[in-house]
């Protein structure tokens, strides 16, 4: 069957017509510009709260979107050939004068820069979210919400680990059905994480029987907070409107922010703001493309330079797509066919590239799998293995990528690097840690007397994430480690570690939890042969700085 009848055609292709260009000043983008009001890095959903959404509202698991074609005449709404002439005539939510409206539209209209960036960035998607806003009836308002969120940054991630253009915490993202691991992370997944948010919007505007407003503020900070700050208001017989409920300083600006965009988009002349012309049109197809793919052999199919794939595509975190799925990309209509027909003439063990890799002593299917980021399962298919037993000295096949990693900017490892490489004048000398089981950033963050906020933000993290051991971290410090720490270590930061064998342990494993290599071990020990006994002692040395030098 050709592939061509098989894609999801959400959207078809219009070429635009002469339009002024916008000058819809937004703030900048949300890694760099800290002069927004409301927080450093925008606004963004935190569902912690002390009375939290019970889980038999969502998913458990992930479960893979089922594909759908949508008519695109259906959802082009008669006598709308500008995208914003349709979302203004779908707006339904109360408006209002209150000071903290007037406030925040003061600021967009002194900011038009920032608007023209974020609306370029929304371009290629305001269609499809319209579409899946007017196929709910849900009210236009939404489909500026990411705005308040990210200011549409795809690869936008928070202190408070939310990530893509809806903002999504891990935990809210897995309740969706938005899959996350090393390859992979729908909540930057544009398709997935649309219908997850407006899902998600849907249970609170029920939740709250209708008031959008609530359902708003408990988007930004949890369902919970919401409900007793209503709760409290009734206790003391006061109003339980939005503007009279004790909610966190965020929130409070949250829903007037989305208030005045939906006012400077219904009259952008009145605050001498100029829209770009965008096109009420689709801008892209969903296209199933049945198996993994390494990414710069699509964006070579499709005649398109791989940046401009990434930015439709910012759920994939490496050079391919996850090898467990979802097998789907979103491409521009005009770059469509040629992607289908070319895909469709591939063969598909030309998808992927492909290594040899030698087993090495000690190593087991599961520990070659976790290497590559591949499952057993998946490593077992690829090399036609039934058992989990494997030879030392004996070769597998690993997917690779096809080009230099440089070639994949956008990937996660690229942008990581990117960030890393940024100089910070005046915040010392940079370093480099490497991470050891057990480190946490606030750990890191002691040992060099630096903030744990900063720490993360020098690395594109969170505070909270979690560290893998052997993993890089660029620190800038003006201070040396603290004496106390000092005073603890054997010679230049040294600490000596008597480990006891537990029953199935071996040399890699203990090199790997320790962060050293197999023959540092035999260095130190006297150990006979590759095989340990339960109970054997061991000496380690392991370098509390985890060999932080400087680059």
């Amino acid at each position: 069957m050709n592939l061509l009848s098989k894609s999801i055609v959400i959207m078809s292709f219009f070429s635009l017509s002469a339009c002024n260009l916008a000058h819809l000043g937004v703030i900048g983008d949300k890694e760099t510009d800290h002069s927004y009001p409301h927080k450093a890095t925008a606004l963004l959903p935190d569902w912690a709260q002390p009375a939290p959404v019970t889980t038999e509202h969502f998913a458990d698991t992930y479960v893979e979107l089922d594909p759908f074609i949508l008519n695109p005449e259906a959802y082009q709404s008669e006598g709308f050939e500008i995208i914003w002439d349709r979302i203004r005539a779908g707006f339904t939510l109360p408006t209002s004068e209150h000071k903290k409206v007037q406030s925040e539209l003061r600021w967009f209209a002194r900011h038009k820069s920032y608007l023209d960036r974020v609306v370029d960035r929304a371009e290629p998607f305001l269609h499809f979210i319209m579409q899946e806003i007017d196929q709910r009836n849900m009210p236009a308002e939404l489909a500026l919400l990411p705005i308040v969120e990210s200011a549409f940054q795809p690869f936008a991630y928070s202190h408070g680990q939310a990530a893509g253009i809806w903002q999504f915490i891990p935990s809210t993202g897995r309740h969706y059905g938005l899959k996350q691991n090393w390859w992979y992370d729908g909540r930057r997944d544009i398709y997935a994480s649309t219908i997850a948010a407006l899902d998600y919007l849907q249970f609170l505007n029920r939740a709250f029987k209708g008031n959008w407003l609530h359902a708003l503020a408990a988007y930004n900070s949890g369902i919970g907070t919401v409900n007793k700050a209503i709760r409290y208001n009734k206790r003391k017989k006061k109003p339980t409107d939005f503007w009279h409920l004790d909610l966190p300083k965020e929130t409070q600006g949250y829903v007037p922010k989305l208030m005045a965009l939906t006012k400077l988009i219904s009259e952008p002349g009145k605050y001498n703001v100029d829209l770009k012309c965008i096109q009420n049109a689709p801008y892209f197809n969903v296209i199933d493309t049945e198996a993994q793919i390494d990414l710069a052999v699509a964006a070579d199919l499709a005649d398109m330079h791989i940046e401009e794939l990434y930015k439709l595509n910012p759920g994939y975190n490496r050079w391919a797509t996850d090898p467990a799925g979802p097998h789907r990309l979103l491409i521009p209509i005009e770059h469509s066919a040629q992607f289908e027909e070319g895909l469709e003439r591939m063969p598909a063990n030309s998808r992927m590239s492909w290594k040899r890799y030698k087993i090495k002593p000690d190593q087991t299917l599961s520990h070659i799998a976790e290497k590559f980021k591949l499952t057993v399962d998946q490593l077992k298919k690829v090399n036609n293995i039934r058992s989990n037993h494997i030879r030392v000295g004996r070769h597998l096949i690993i997917p690779v990528a096809s080009k230099s990693m440089n070639h994949y900017a956008l990937s996660k490892t690229q942008r990581d690097k990117k960030r890393r490489s940024i100089r910070r004048d005046g915040k010392g000398k940079k370093v480099f840690h490497t991470v050891r089981s057990g480190d946490s950033l606030w750990d890191i963050s002691r040992l060099y007397k630096v903030g744990t906020h900063q720490l993360a933000r020098w690395n594109g993290m969170a505070p909270k994430d979690i560290l893998r051991a052997g993993q890089k971290l660029v620190v800038w410090t003006k201070k040396q480690i603290a004496p106390s720490l000092k005073n603890s270590l054997v010679g230049d930061f040294i600490r000596s570690v008597s480990y006891r064998v537990r029953s199935g342990d071996s040399l890699y494993l203990i090199a790997k939890r320790f962060n050293v290599s197999i023959h540092d071990l035999h260095r130190w020990n006297p150990i006979e042969g590759k095989y340990l006994k339960p109970g054997q002692t061991i000496k380690v040395y392991v370098d509390i700085t985890n060999q932080a030098s400087s680059s």
